[in-house]
């Protein structure tokens, strides 16, 4: 059984438990209790706060976790980084009252900045030889240089909207963070196996992320420019119609060059083009 440590709630929680899911690992979501176990597959979940998942995957509390990569780094990075999961994207960026001339990072000297991540800061300044008073708090840090408690903050940023609703402006991204699948060091071979099957089941749902599958019949004539198109996984898979002047064409596309491709497509006389989404794909 392979113990997988996860956030009990916020930002990591709901996209945690879609990849679950999509993996095959089923739990009963409507008990929140600490340990589940999920069905038809040898795993059981630990819900904790997410900046006490790296410590207890490093000590073995956990055997992997998903965690955010800002609590992975603010914590010493004693678990071993496994996988880059590509969701959850944000920055851990500084920010300042937005009326304030910033012309460097310099500016921060002898100043105080408020954070949840002191370690990261420190860190970074440290790095460019700046001097400044690093206030720790825990929770609404974006609240800090309002009320008098700080002259900038280091902090989670998304969107940027809460920078925006108090009055701050972003200066510098200090690290881009994403989730990230971590494990203890010392994995039986036991847990080793099943890891690795999770992370063939995790591969085939990123890599079929953002790819539709397309199919559609085509000019026989106009196959080699239409292949330079879709040039697929490998290549595109062609068979014969009934019309000997005509193929069928199938392939793999990224979507984000959909409407290009399709307009060229029909340029080449493609027709009965079919768009499928794509749940999982193996390599």
């Amino acid at each position: 059984m392979l113990r997988i440590a996860v956030q009990s709630k916020g930002r990591l929680y709901d996209e945690t438990m879609m990849l679950l899911e999509e993996a095959g690992i089923q739990l009963n979501r409507g008990k929140r209790i600490l340990l589940l176990s999920a069905k038809g597959f040898p795993v059981e979940v630990l819900f904790l706060r997410d900046d006490d998942i790296p410590q207890s995957v490093a000590n073995g509390v956990a055997d992997v976790g998903i965690v955010g990569e800002n609590e992975y780094v603010e914590k010493g990075r004693e678990a071993r980084l496994v996988k880059r999961l590509g969701f959850s994207k944000c920055r851990l960026s500084l920010a300042v009252p937005k009326d304030e001339e910033y012309a460097g990072v310099e500016w921060f000297e002898g100043k105080t900045i408020a954070t949840s991540y002191p370690g990261i800061l420190r860190s970074f300044l440290e790095e460019r030889g700046v001097k400044a008073d690093i206030h720790v708090i825990s929770g609404s840090v974006e609240i800090a240089p309002g009320i008098g408690l700080a002259d900038a903050i280091f902090d989670i940023v998304s969107s940027g909207s809460t920078l925006v609703s108090n009055q701050l402006k972003e200066v510098e991204v200090v690290l881009p963070c994403e989730a990230l699948l971590i494990a203890n060091r010392d994995l039986s071979e036991e847990k080793r196996a099943i890891l690795d099957e999770l992370l063939f089941r995790f591969e085939a749902i990123q890599v079929a992320a953002g790819k539709k599958y397309i199919m559609l019949n085509a000019p026989k004539e106009k196959l080699g420019e239409i292949i330079e198109l879709l040039p697929g996984m490998k290549s595109p898979t062609v068979t014969p119609l009934a019309n000997g002047d005509w193929v069928s064409v199938q392939s793999v596309i990224a979507e984000k060059h959909f409407w290009e491709i399709i307009g060229k497509l029909k340029s080449l006389g493609a027709e009965g083009i079919l768009v499928l989404p794509i749940e999982k794909m193996i390599l």
